[in-house]
């Protein structure tokens, strides 16, 4: 896979694919970790000469302009963080595009209005799609794709259009890639994964590949009842995944045969009712052992002995892969149990990888450094994907 230092950029019009899918209140943006992760490729480019030309997805519109989900404030950002002026083009391949990108001189920057405004982005047709990516190829003379975090959609921009101009990965795609590499070649142990977020079924293909490589697994957040209900426990009102609990019964049956220590909530803090995430009210909870939720609590976040349990388990490691929340975060009463497991990567002298999506955006709400991790991943459902094994197709279409 070529790099951006394997290409003669000056003078060229270069696009490139970022991820600026950042979340926003209205039109203010309340996390700009992707757009400081893709700012250093940028500024390289412009700084050989290169005519940028960024484009990205934001949110999930549907094939059509949609003001609330516009780069503009994105745009804005990058410029702020680039120290220069970014010209922004109100559409994708329209009369906005070809103007701005044409007025740009060595140096200088351009960012695309939203991809998903048009429908061929997203099409599952291979022609619809195939046709965008035309539209997108007369723009530029040389492709980079720099968005980790949508390199396992085959989209028109990460997959269609890479096939139709010279090519390069971005500098953090390569991180990413690098890093990805140290969880599944040549793996420093123990290898501890912590795996939470909301949904068991998100994560069964990943904990499927893991039971054969890692040694240990932590599961928290909402998917860890659907195994403490595979256990016979009484999970109340708790998110639950019925459906998947044959499936993980026979993940815990497969991972004792296979000497994986697979560590579940000791205690939880359960209630009534759900955290008002809007005005974060103090909320209500008794903490309870995970064999003693009654019928009408739900679980919200690990107990304070599941809390020191993760710890203890993540104290010896070489290696450790986090991907996913402990407990609902975004609420301070709630945001302990992954406070926790956060503080406990910063303490630890392993290698310490955030997979990206919640965790990388807990990691920032509750006001860790950065730089105290190995590596803070900007794509989570790409981490997880490439860690079960699969082929992204983003990442395929820059191989030559």
């Amino acid at each position: 896979m070529k790099t951006i230092d394997d290409l003669q950029v000056a003078g060229q019009r270069v696009f490139v694919r970022a991820d600026l899918n950042v979340p926003l209140d209205g039109t203010t943006i309340t996390d700009d970790g992707r757009i400081r992760a893709v700012a250093p490729t940028i500024a390289k480019l412009a700084e050989r000469g290169a005519r940028v030309i960024v484009a990205s997805h934001l949110g999930r519109p549907k094939g059509a302009p949609d003001p609330a989900f516009s780069l503009g404030p994105a745009a804005q950002r990058l410029g702020e963080l680039l120290g220069q002026s970014v010209a922004f083009a109100t559409d994708t391949v329209g009369e906005s595009a070809a103007a701005v990108t044409a007025g740009l001189a060595d140096g200088q920057v351009a960012v695309l209005e939203n991809l998903r405004f048009n429908p061929g982005e997203t099409s599952k047709d291979d022609a619809e799609r195939g046709a965008f990516a035309d539209q997108l190829a007369a723009l530029a003379d040389l492709y980079v794709g720099d968005g980790f975090g949508a390199v396992h959609r085959k989209h028109a921009s990460v997959y269609d259009l890479p096939q139709r101009l010279p090519h390069a990965a971005g500098d953090l795609i390569a991180t990413e890639v690098g890093v990805l590499k140290k969880l599944t070649e040549d793996v420093k142990r123990p290898y501890v994964v912590v795996l939470g977020g909301a949904k068991v079924s998100d994560k069964l293909a990943v904990i499927d590949e893991l039971l054969g490589k890692a040694d240990r697994l932590l599961i928290g957040g909402g998917m860890a009842y659907t195994f403490l209900k595979a256990k016979g426990y009484e999970v109340g009102i708790s998110l639950l995944q019925e459906d998947q609990i044959p499936a993980v019964t026979e993940y815990m049956e497969r991972a004792e045969k296979n000497g994986v220590e697979l560590v579940l909530p000791v205690d939880v803090l359960a209630s009534t009712d759900f955290p008002d995430l809007k005005t974060k009210a103090p909320a209500t909870f008794d903490t309870l052992d995970a064999d003693k939720i009654p019928s009408d609590k739900e679980g919200l976040d690990i107990g304070p002995k599941t809390r020191e349990l993760y710890a203890s388990k993540l104290a010896d490691a070489a290696t450790v892969f986090w991907n996913g929340p402990l407990g609902v975060f975004e609420h301070p009463d709630y945001a302990g149990g992954t406070r926790a497991i956060a503080q406990a990567l910063v303490d630890s002298d392993a290698f310490t990888v955030v997979g990206g999506g919640d965790s990388a955006a807990a990691v920032r709400l509750l006001g860790f450094d950065e730089k105290a991790f190995g590596h803070i991943s900007t794509g989570g459902g790409a981490s997880l994907e490439y860690l079960e094994g699969k082929t992204l197709p983003g990442l395929a279409a820059l191989e030559d």
